[in-house]
């Protein structure tokens, strides 16, 4: 739409476009979501809109997807122009609209300058960066003593009006043509005044205004959210904020009509907003992801991968594949061919290959359990004829996005494959993901209520009726009254009305766990990049959903404590079995392995080690592979909130006749006897059941995903239920079905993950199974991990047989180990027995460097705890330790005798009686005899120093007491 300017009425003017709105990804500043910043546009009729965090474009990706949403619904049309407000290190701002995709570059380029040189959550610019990278954009200059908002809050804005001027003809000459100079109310009754200053002031600059809000609100209602942010930023209440509050809530995004009238006598300011937006071409769909080129001499990626992939088959099938086998993977080569994804594959396999060469334990799961060519490169180590999901599941040409695979490795050498991408792809061409931490429940209650002026007590009293994340409404007035609270009292009323209007909102930014980007080209030309908090690492503004939006490859490196105690165990058979496994050449389907599980007998088993899990083995009665992979996915949130627990298992245990609503949903359903059990089910029921478009369906599968927390599927409800009634189907089936997937909202487990889980559910159970010992051993040095207390996992070793030794300050080393143990006194004509001796690190207070010092020096053995402390060169705060775990019984000498010993050997000052010569006196201390030690003070002190006994079990000392009584 165009309109007339006054001045020349022939000539047609552009519609006037914000320029440089203030989102909440300006965090604790912004008090508006990028989301509802389009949705106000729209309703204004503006055709565009800018949306301008503080040296950041963390938001824009979902103001983008709004967009599309809208205009895919057939809503108004709303681009996004994605922009950029910099403030340099002296406080000068400019708001930067890249024009083309190269400007784009350089733009995100100028950000990660900003970014790598400060700590995370700050930007160091200076007008050089500007200077250097701001070709191709359209610039904005925000005059000196512009705030971010309109308090008089923090950060300072340049009030230095000769340095501001000499910045800007510094950039008026460097880039000329793409300047302009923003004029922007302040709301104080000096703007006309204002505004002609700054007229004059872009003439002498030779360069033109436009109007702009500033806006960080997108409706006026959201002042007082505003104040709190600001109230939680600076750390003070808001009764003290005084001219850091707002003064007005006119800081609100402005429609046309406002702008025209606030711009009186200045309306080619406003009507140039338009000329500069239509400038500002750029749109993120412009965004292409090129995967990593993995190319080998002479070999393009197709071949390598087929080269890859039949070799691989050889390998995991010595006698030769199946021919069904051979023949999915073909299919699977040739739609992977299709679509060129063989870079992605071959990107994994070698990040896969370089764990492998290292020793470090890893296995994909996900959809790419269903794919053979996975398997084959020894990225998965399932195969997919357990499964039964299709390859489509992971690659589908109809869905037309990147697969999308999860490697685990050992949670204590993860950081080395994290480092080795690092090396190999470069930092401009790697990088992880961010997570974007939000206000939920506890967090916004804390926050919120402290801004408030609410009591500490009050706020934990508060916080502790929230249960899970929270959510709006999380704490109701019944709940506020049970803690004593009065629920009309007009500062808590407006106190819980702000922390249900924050939930949500974004806090900070963090690093995802694992998800990594790798790009063919550089990938701070693609986006920002910026330091993480831990070291070494370095990530990008967007999330994983930002990334699914824009369809960019990731790489999930993630941690799995039971990986790290899997592959101890298997160090530990070859070295005293002399047997070699990998998680591929387990002895498949061990009838004695599924008779342990049945009893329950499982603590320290992945997956299955939890109470609830444990209360149900005995019903489940687990007898094959497939039987764990529901095992692992039953106990969730979207089963038992859905009810489909109960019937399974009378179905499964014959009690009830299986049968399914319809033929249709029969196909569905088959392998789980008519209950939906799997996120996969879930959307086949949308689907088949509910009629749901291919669309919609992908869009569900998005909203299940692992950990939402933003309560998305509930949207889908009333489509949901009008499709399964209009279909014929039972209105309970159709409530109950959909409580599932909402479960799932919650934390939904797939069938293919399920699978990859449920093979290190055997792995490990087998392990405990057959090598007991082995097996508490691999958990004690992988710890902390699991529910379970080394006390309690060294207990259960012993009741399957386990001779568990104390830690020795002549046997023992830092990590637990496995000792031959030959004890003709005890097992006549008996083999030597696998015993497992507690290493140093399950003594509290002792470092594994001091350990290495006791091993390394240890030689023949030591004499004395004096020898000890000289030989090893330890502190006898060490030693301390030491004597109070017992590591001395093996010299002979008694807890307190060693403990004597080594207090002997405390530094400190001499003590004034002694300082001085005495001559004459007696220097001989005679010698101290401790009384030995009861049963009772001996347990107290292994729990004090060990949090463990091998003596007695405590109740064991109650019990005569107990049943006295």
């Amino acid at each position: 739409m165009f309109h007339i300017c006054s001045r020349q009425p022939r000539v047609a003017c552009l519609p006037f476009i914000e320029l440089s709105a203030l989102t909440n990804f300006t965090f604790l500043t912004g008090a508006s979501h990028p989301e509802e910043m389009i949705l106000r546009a729209a309703e204004m009729g503006m055709p565009a809109l800018a949306v301008a965090d503080v040296n950041s474009v963390a938001g824009i990706v979902r103001a983008h997807t709004k967009a599309r949403e809208l205009a895919r619904d057939g809503g108004p049309k709303v681009r996004l122009i994605p922009a950029a407000r910099l403030i340099l290190t002296d406080g000068f701002q400019v708001t930067c609209l890249p024009r083309d995709r190269t400007a784009w570059g350089r733009l995100c380029r100028l950000l990660s300058a900003g970014r790598l040189r400060a700590a995370k959550g700050d930007c160091r610019l200076d007008l050089d960066d500007l200077l250097h990278w701001g070709d191709g954009m359209e610039m904005l200059l925000i005059p000196e003593g512009q705030r971010l908002t309109l308090a008089e809050a923090p950060p300072a804005p340049m009030t230095d009006t000769r340095r501001w001027q000499s910045h800007a003809r510094s950039l008026a000459k460097r880039f000329p043509g793409q300047l302009s100079l923003a004029m922007a109310p302040r709301y104080d009754g000096q703007d006309q005044t204002r505004f002609q200053h700054l007229a004059g002031l872009a003439k002498t600059l030779n360069i033109p205004t436009v109007a702009t809000g500033l806006p960080f609100l997108h409706h006026g209602r959201r002042r007082r959210l505003a104040d709190v942010l600001t109230a939680i930023r600076l750390g003070q209440p808001v009764d003290t904020l005084g001219r850091r509050a707002l003064p007005n809530n006119e800081g609100r995004l402005r429609s046309e009509t406002e702008m025209l009238r606030l711009f009186a006598r200045h309306e080619a300011a406003v009507h140039r907003a338009g000329e500069i937006a239509r400038s500002a071409a750029f749109s993120l769909d412009e965004l292409s992801y090129d995967y990593p080129s993995e190319n080998a001499p002479n070999e393009t990626a197709a071949q390598r991968l087929t080269r890859l992939a039949e070799a691989g088959l050889d390998w995991r099938y010595p006698e030769g594949p199946p021919d069904r086998v051979r023949a999915q993977m073909a299919h699977e080569l040739s739609l992977i061919a299709k679509l060129r994804y063989e870079p992605y594959f071959l990107t994994v396999h070698d990040i896969v290959a370089f764990a492998r060469q290292r020793g470090i334990l890893c296995q994909g799961r996900g959809s790419a359990a269903n794919s053979v060519v996975c398997f084959a490169l020894g990225v998965t180590s399932v195969s997919p004829e357990i499964g039964t999901m299709v390859f489509e599941r992971f690659i589908s040409e109809a869905r037309n996005e990147p697969p999308d695979i999860d490697v685990d490795f050992e949670h204590e050498r993860r950081e080395e494959v994290i480092q080795h991408i690092y090396e190999r792809y470069g930092r401009h061409r790697a990088g992880l993901c961010a997570t974007v931490i939000h206000y939920r429940g506890k967090r916004a209650v804390r926050e919120v209520g402290r801004a408030m002026g609410l009591s500490e007590d009050t706020l934990a009293a508060m916080s502790s009726q929230i249960w899970g994340w929270g959510g709006p409404g999380g704490v109701t007035e019944t709940r506020l009254k049970e803690i004593g609270l009065d629920p009309t009292d007009r500062r808590l009323k407006q106190t819980m009305a702000l922390i249900d209007e924050i939930q949500g909102f974004p806090r900070h930014l963090s690093q995802h766990v694992g998800g990594f980007i790798i790009t063919e080209g550089r990938l701070d030309e693609l986006c920002p990049v910026e330091n993480a908090t831990m070291e070494d690492r370095t990530v990008i503004p967007w999330d994983k959903d930002d990334i699914d939006t824009l369809k960019i490859l990731k790489v999930d490196i993630l941690a799995l404590g039971m990986l790290s105690c899997i592959r101890k165990a298997f160090d530990l058979l070859q070295q005293h079995h002399h047997q070699r496994f990998t998680l591929a050449t387990l002895p498949p389907e061990d009838p004695e392995t599924y008779r342990m599980l049945c009893r329950a007998d499982s603590l320290g088993v992945f997956q299955v080690e939890s109470r609830a899990q444990m209360n149900f083995l005995p019903r489940m009665k687990p007898k094959c592979f497939y039987d764990l992979v529901i095992q692992v996915a039953i106990i969730r949130p979207g089963p038992i909130q859905g009810d489909m627990v109960h019937p399974f298992l009378r179905r499964r245990n014959g009690q009830e006749q299986v049968s399914f609503p319809s033929d249709e949903l029969g196909r569905v359903l088959g392998k789980t006897l008519g209950v939906p059990l799997f996120q996969e089910q879930a959307m086949q029921i949308a689907i088949v059941g509910a009629g749901f478009t291919p669309e919609e369906a992908d869009r569900l599968r998005r909203s299940l995903a692992t950990f939402k927390k933003h309560g998305s599927v509930s949207e889908f409800h009333d489509r949901f239920i009008g499709g399964m009634l209009a279909k014929g189907y039972d209105p309970d089936f159709a409530q109950r079905c959909f409580a599932q997937i909402e479960g799932f909202g919650s934390y939904g487990f797939p069938e293919s993950h399920a699978v990859s889980f449920a093979l290190l559910v055997y792995a490990s159970a087998w392990i405990k199974r057959h090598h007991p010992g082995i097996f508490a051993c691999a958990l004690l040095n992988s710890q902390p991990m699991g529910f379970y207390a080394p006390a309690q996992i060294v207990r259960d070793a012993r009741e399957h047989g386990v001779t568990v030794l104390p830690p020795c300050i002549q046997a023992s080393h830092w990590d637990n180990r496995m000792e031959w143990l030959d004890r003709p006194d005890l097992r006549p004509g008996q083999p030597p027995e696998l015993a497992l001796r507690l290493g140093f690190r399950q003594i509290r207070g002792i470092v594994e460097e001091d350990a290495r010092w006791i091993t390394g020096a240890r030689g023949n053995g030591y004499q004395t705890v004096e020898d000890v402390w000289r030989r090893a060169g330890i502190s006898p705060a060490t030693l301390t330790r030491l004597a109070e775990a017992d590591a001395f019984a093996a010299l002979g000498l008694a807890r307190r005798d060693a403990l004597w010993s080594a207090e002997a050997l405390a530094e400190g000052p001499p003590l004034p009686l002694f300082a001085t010569d005495m001559d004459g006196e007696g220097i001989t201390e005679p010698a101290v005899a401790f009384r030995e030690m009861t049963m009772g003070e001996a347990v107290v002190e292994d729990y004090v120093a060990m949090r463990l006994t091998l003596r007695s079990h405590p109740m064991e000392l109650l019990r005569p007491w107990l049943e006295a009584a």
